[in-house]
C-alpha cells in the first residue's frame, strides 16, 4: 500500500512538473514583435536610430515613421531612439510576454512650434490627441502624387476638393466638405496671412519644397485661429531650418514640358540656422486639344523665394522670421494672342500679373516668471488683370498680430490666453470700392481664451471662446466646445461644436465676378454670414500581425443664415449677389480607411457622402431647394503604395472618384445641369539609390479624362454677335466657367530628387 501511494505521488510530482515545463516553454516559446512609429510635432520622423538592448538589433524607422523587431523572446527590453534635430530618447520595457506596439514621441531641438502630443496610424497622416479633430499630413505624404504646389497637394486628402473655376485662367479655390473656398481659413504657420485676394491665384504659389507639414481640421476648429473658418481650418506649416538638409534640388518635367525647380539650402552657425528655398515653375507650351482655339491650361512663369532664419538663445527660448517674395505671369486665352492685345477686344486673353511679400516672425520672450509668445506678420498682394477688354487692377495689404500666453495650471488644465489685432486694405478699380471704404479698410481686434480639460485618462474638453470687433458689424462672439472620450480597444469618439462667421468681399473671393462676361449686381445691403457647426467623428486603431489598420467614421452638419449665394441664372449678363431670406446646409458622412500591412504595402482609401444645398423663401412662404454648384454628392480618394525592398523602388497609385455636381450653366443651355461620374487617376514610380538620390517618373490622368463643352460660345468670346438671333438663337453669351475637371490630357512626367544630409 506505501508502495502505490509512493507511485502515485511521483506520478502527481511527474505531471505537475511536465505542466510547469510546458507552461514556461509557452511562455518563453512564442516569440514576440516589438513595432511601432517614431513621430513628434512636425510629422514622421523617418531615418531615426533604434537600438533594441540587449539583444543589440539594430532598425531604422521608415517614411512613415514605423519600425519592427520581430522574433524576440519574452522578457525586459531597453529601446534607445537617436534622430537628427531630436532630443535622444530610452524607454524601458518590462515583463513582455506579448507583441507590444509603441508610439515614441521624440521633442525637437530648439523647437520653437506649438506642442502637441500625437499617435501614429496606419496610413499618411497622424492625428492630434487633443480634443479638437486635426489631421496632420507629413511632407512625405505630399511627394506621393508629384505635386508642385499646395494647391495640387491637397488632392490626395478625403473631403477636401481644390476646384477649377475658370477655363481660361485656370483660377482655383481650395473646398471643405463641398464649401465654397472663401469659407476655408488657410494659414502659414498658424497666422492668416493668405488673403481673400490671393486666395485666386496665390495657392498656386505656395511650393510643396518650403512646407514641413499640413494640418487640416474640418469643421469648427481651435478658438486660438479665428472664427471665420465654417468649412474648417489649413495650417500650413514651414521647414525649420535646424531639420532641413544641408543642401536640396528637386526637379519636375512633363510630357507637357511643365517645368519645376526647387531649390533648397540649410546652415548652422552658432546659435543661429539659416534657410533659403526657391522655387521656378516655367509652363509656355500652348495646347488645344479640343480644338475650341482657347488654350487648355494657362501658361504660367513664376519664381519664389523664402528664407527662414532662427535664433536658439536657449533651450527654451527661440525666435524665428521668414519672408518670402512671390511673382507670377500667367496666361490663357485664344492660340494666336500676344502680349500686345493686353487689354483689347480684338483677341481674347486673359493676363494676370501677380506680386506678392510675405513676412513672419515670431518672438518668445518672458515677463517675470510667465513666458509669452509674440507673433506678427504682413502680406502685400498686388494683382494687375485683363480679362478680355476689362482690366482689374487690385491691391491688398494684411497686417497681423498676435500675443499668447500659456499656462499648464495642473495636471488636468492647460489654458491659452490671447489677444489679435489683424488690419485689412483693400481696393481695386471697380465701382464696388470707389465710395465704400468700410471694403476698403476693416480693423479686426479680438481675444480669445481656451482651456483644455482632462477630466481622467478617458474624457478630455476643449473648451474655447472668441470675441471679435469688425468695424463694418460690430462684435462677433465664437464659442467652440470639443470633447472627446477614449473607449475600449484603441477606439476613440470626438464631438465638435461652435460657430463661424464670415465677412463676404465679393469681388476677391468669387473669381466668377471678375471675368468680364458678366455685370455684378448687388442687391441690397448685404450681411456677414453666420453659421453652427457640429462635427462627430468615431475612429478606431488596431494593430494585428497583418499590420496597423485605423477606420474613421465622420458626421458633419453646417447651417448658415444671411448666406450670400451668387444667382447666374435669372439674367444672363449678370452675377446677383444677395443675402438668402432662407438658410443653407452642409451635411453628410465620410469615412476613411487606413492600413500598412507586414508586407511593404500602404492602403488609404477616403469616401464623403454630402448634400450641400439653400432654401429660400419666396413671396408666398413657399420655399424652394438648390443645390451648390461644384459640390458633388460622392467623392472619393485613394492611394495604394507598394515597395519593391530589393529594387529600393515604390510604386504610388493615386486617384479620385467623383459623382455629378451642379454646374453654372445659362436659360436654355444645352449643357447638362449636372456633370458626369468621373475619374483622374495616377502611377508614379520612385527609385532611391542612397540617401541622397532618387528618381521618380509616372503618368497623371491615366484614362485620359477631359470635360466637354468647357466654354460656350468659344469662337465669341466679346460677345460681337450674341444679340444677333439669326447667329445665336438661343441667346447664348460666352461662359467659360462651366468647368468640374482639368483640362488636362494623360501626361507623363519625370523628375529628380538630390539630398544633402
Amino acid at each position: 500500500m506505501y508502495f502505490l501511494k509512493n507511485v502515485h505521488f511521483c506520478r502527481v510530482k511527474y505531471l505537475l512538473g511536465l505542466i510547469l515545463i510546458f507552461s514556461i516553454a509557452n511562455v518563453y516559446g512564442n516569440k514576440i514583435t516589438i513595432s511601432g512609429r517614431v513621430i513628434s510635432d512636425r510629422g514622421f520622423v523617418s531615418e531615426a536610430s533604434i537600438t533594441l538592448l540587449p539583444s543589440q538589433k539594430h532598425a531604422l524607422s521608415s517614411e512613415n515613421g514605423q519600425f519592427l523587431f520581430t522574433n524576440l523572446f519574452p522578457g525586459n527590453y531597453q529601446i534607445q531612439i537617436a534622430a537628427i534635430g531630436f532630443q535622444n530618447k530610452v524607454l524601458l520595457l518590462e515583463n513582455l510576454i506579448m507583441d507590444t506596439l509603441l508610439n515614441i514621441y521624440l521633442v525637437p531641438l530648439m523647437g520653437e512650434l506649438q506642442e502637441l502630443t500625437i499617435h501614429g496610424n496606419a496610413g499618411g497622416r497622424i492625428k492630434s490627441t487633443s480634443p479638437a479633430p486635426i489631421e496632420i499630413f507629413g511632407k512625405k505624404f505630399l511627394q506621393k502624387n508629384a505635386s508642385n504646389n499646395l494647391f495640387e497637394s491637397l488632392q490626395l486628402i478625403n473631403g477636401v476638393q481644390p476646384t477649377i473655376n475658370c477655363n481660361v485662367c485656370n483660377t482655383g479655390e481650395i473646398r471643405i466638405n463641398g464649401l465654397d473656398g472663401p469659407y476655408t481659413l488657410i494659414l502659414i504657420d498658424g497666422m492668416p496671412i493668405v488673403s481673400s485676394l490671393s486666395s485666386v491665384y496665390g495657392l498656386n504659389g505656395i511650393p510643396t519644397s518650403l512646407i514641413e507639414r499640413i494640418e487640416i481640421a474640418k469643421g469648427v476648429g481651435e478658438s486660438i485661429y479665428s472664427s471665420e473658418s465654417a468649412a474648417g481650418t489649413i495650417n500650413i506649416i514651414t521647414k525649420l531650418p535646424r531639420n532641413s538638409s544641408k543642401f536640396n534640388l528637386d526637379f519636375k518635367t512633363s510630357s507637357y514640358f511643365e517645368n519645376n525647380l526647387d531649390l533648397g539650402f540649410a546652415k548652422s552657425h552658432g546659435k543661429i540656422d539659416f534657410l533659403l528655398s526657391s522655387n521656378l515653375f516655367y509652363f509656355n507650351n500652348r495646347i488645344d486639344i479640343n480644338s475650341d482655339n482657347f488654350t487648355d491650361i494657362t501658361l504660367q512663369k513664376r519664381a519664389s523665394l523664402f528664407s527662414k532664419i532662427q535664433w536658439n538663445r536657449s533651450a527654451e527660448l527661440s525666435s524665428q522670421f521668414a519672408a518670402r517674395v512671390f511673382y507670377e505671369n500667367r496666361f490663357g486665352g485664344e492660340m494666336q494672342w500676344t502680349p500686345e492685345f493686353r487689354g483689347g477686344d480684338s483677341i481674347y486673353g486673359e493676363s494676370i500679373y501677380t506680386k506678392r511679400l510675405e513676412v513672419l516672425a515670431k518672438h518668445p520672450f518672458f515677463i517675470g516668471s510667465q513666458k509669452l509668445d509674440y507673433h506678427i506678420s504682413f502680406n502685400s498682394h498686388n494683382q494687375n488683370s485683363a480679362y478680355g477688354s476689362n482690366n482689374f487692377l487690385a491691391q491688398q495689404t494684411t497686417f497681423f498680430n498676435q500675443l499668447l500666453y500659456q499656462k499648464k495650471i495642473n495636471i488636468k488644465h492647460q489654458a491659452k490666453l490671447g489677444a489679435t489685432f489683424r488690419y485689412v486694405f483693400y481696393d481695386d478699380n471697380s465701382g464696388a470700392t470707389a465710395n465704400s471704404s468700410s471694403l476698403q479698410n476693416t480693423v479686426v481686434p479680438g481675444v480669445f481664451a481656451q482651456d483644455e480639460w482632462n477630466l481622467n485618462e478617458k474624457n478630455s474638453f476643449l473648451l474655447g471662446s472668441r470675441l471679435d470687433y469688425y468695424s463694418a458689424h460690430g462684435w462677433v462672439y465664437s464659442p467652440r466646445i470639443h470633447y472627446k472620450l477614449l473607449f475600449g480597444s484603441n477606439q476613440t469618439l470626438r464631438l465638435s461644436l461652435g460657430n463661424g462667421f464670415r465677412v463676404v468681399n465679393i469681388f476677391t473671393e468669387d473669381h466668377a465676378a471678375l471675368t468680364g462676361a458678366r455685370e455684378v449686381i448687388l442687391k441690397g445691403q448685404i450681411k456677414p454670414e453666420k453659421s453652427w457647426n457640429g462635427n462627430l467623428q468615431y475612429s478606431k486603431f488596431k494593430n494585428k500581425k497583418k499590420g496597423f489598420f485605423e477606420w474613421d467614421l465622420n458626421a458633419f452638419y453646417s447651417y448658415f443664415t444671411n448666406k450670400i449665394i451668387p444667382d447666374y441664372t435669372t439674367n444672363a449678363n449678370q452675377i446677383i449677389y444677395a443675402n438668402t431670406n432662407g438658410f443653407a446646409v452642409s451635411r453628410g458622412i465620410s469615412a476613411n480607411l487606413e492600413a500598412t500591412f507586414s508586407f511593404p504595402l500602404k492602403v488609404d482609401i477616403g469616401f464623403t457622402w454630402m448634400q450641400v444645398y439653400s432654401k429660400s423663401q419666396d413671396s408666398l412662404g413657399v420655399y424652394s431647394k438648390q443645390n451648390q454648384i461644384h459640390a458633388p454628392g460622392f467623392s472619393s480618394n485613394f492611394l495604394l503604395s507598394y515597395q519593391i525592398i530589393k529594387w529600393n523602388l515604390t510604386v504610388d497609385y493615386t486617384g479620385q472618384i467623383f459623382g455629378p455636381m451642379r454646374m453654372p450653366i445659362l436659360p436654355n443651355d444645352f449643357r447638362p445641369e449636372y456633370s458626369p461620374w468621373y475619374s483622374l487617376q495616377n502611377i508614379q514610380f520612385t527609385k532611391k539609390w542612397n540617401s541622397t538620390f532618387e528618381i521618380y517618373c509616372g503618368v497623371k490622368n491615366l484614362g485620359n479624362f477631359l470635360p466637354k463643352n468647357p466654354i460656350l460660345r468659344w469662337w465669341d468670346p466679346f460677345d460681337k454677335q450674341a444679340l444677333d438671333s439669326t447667329q445665336n438663337p438661343n441667346g447664348y453669351t460666352f461662359d467659360p466657367n462651366y468647368n468640374y475637371a482639368p483640362m488636362q490630357a494623360r501626361r507623363v512626367f519625370v523628375g529628380l530628387r538630390y539630398t544633402l544630409k
